[in-house]
């Protein structure tokens, strides 16, 4: 029964009685910070979708003096892996009755500065970054945060954070090409001076501890860094790495961007993936199922981690005071044809 022209603005009321629970859940829902069982969470949804229930942000801000907007920035909004964790975090926070601003810092601290200034002068009520490194970012300089979440895999101990474990998750990827006969590794995506960033460096380190760990030396030959994560840098890497006459049997790009430019360069070279070069990723975009071949990569859940980012947001808006909190969002090792034996 959705709003059309005409007919009245679905009230809290309305989506309660269709949700059978009480207008005080109903708000609680929208509101985000008190707990909710997920049952009684998905039934009021459901109810706010077929109504088209509009949350009145305006009165609830003269209510408790915040905007009802919060905003997310990312280091790069032209990756995959950014579409997806932007829609994910946009789905959440509409659910909650919150607007979302979004930003691209191109891991610039000014631009971090600027969103941190906004939430603590109440133009937004607070923000998700994710910084590319922390003595870059505004947060470590930063003498007093507003409500924050950082996202990604920097190590601070100031605001709460949502992460993965990328050391592990690269050292089980590379474990995993090993198992498959791989002993010269390409780490594409390496750090180097055009990108030296927390991700890349945790990234290498995973990668180095399976390489030793089998008893196999780390050829600085081998660890190709790249201006930036992206196709046409990964298959800038990956025939630099050819032209150079390095040998090579497995190509490890640090994001599936990279990997998919890996295998863009390889087959121009006609070099048979996995017969004869074997190449995995990390993020599992979408674009990674459909690759020739199908590419191995590890994959978490956006929608985990774009929720639990703004769940730590809503609460620490609600209570500036709290503990500092860090949820770790698991991944997972998925093989594919392009690392078959």
């Amino acid at each position: 029964m959705a709003m059309g022209s005409g007919v009245p603005r679905a009230t809290v009321k309305d989506v309660a009685a269709l949700a059978g629970v009480s207008p005080k859940t109903v708000s609680n829902v929208v509101g985000g910070t008190v707990f909710v069982k997920p049952e009684t969470r998905e039934r009021v949804e459901a109810a706010m979708a077929e109504l088209d229930y509009v949350p009145n942000l305006s009165a609830r801000g003269l209510r408790n003096g915040r905007t009802g907007v919060v905003a997310l920035a990312l280091p790069d909004l032209g990756t995959a892996y950014s579409a997806d964790l932007t829609r994910h975090f946009v789905q959440h926070a509409h659910r909650r009755g919150y607007a979302v601003q979004i930003e691209e810092t191109g891991g610039e601290p000014s631009r971090e500065y600027s969103l941190i200034s906004k939430a603590r002068s109440h133009l937004i009520d607070g923000v998700v970054l994710n910084p590319v490194r922390l003595e870059d970012s505004a947060v470590e300089h930063a003498d007093r945060l507003p409500p924050a979440v950082l996202i990604g895999e920097v190590e601070q101990d100031r605001a709460d954070q949502v992460r993965i474990d990328s050391t592990a998750a690269a050292r089980q990827m590379t474990e995993h090409l090993i198992e498959r006969g791989a002993r010269r590794i390409a780490a594409l995506g390496a750090p180097g001076p055009g990108l030296d960033t927390s991700t890349s460096r945790q990234r290498l380190q995973g990668y180095r501890e399976a390489l030793a760990a089998a008893g196999l030396p780390a050829d600085r030959d081998l660890e190709m860094p790249c201006d930036d994560w992206t196709i046409s840098a990964g298959a800038d890497g990956t025939a630099a790495l050819l032209d150079a006459g390095t040998a090579v049997d497995a190509v490890f790009g640090f994001t599936d961007s990279l990997a998919l430019g890996a295998l863009s360069a390889l087959s121009a070279r006609g070099v048979r993936v996995p017969a004869d070069v074997l190449v995995a990723g990390f993020d599992d975009v979408e674009a990674a199922r459909f690759a020739v071949p199908p590419l191995t990569t590890i994959g978490f859940s956006r929608e985990a981690f774009a929720g639990a980012a703004l769940d730590l947001l809503l609460e620490r808006i609600e209570d500036r005071g709290g503990e500092r909190r860090v949820v770790e969002v698991p991944t997972e090792l998925i093989a594919r044809a392009s690392t078959a034996s």
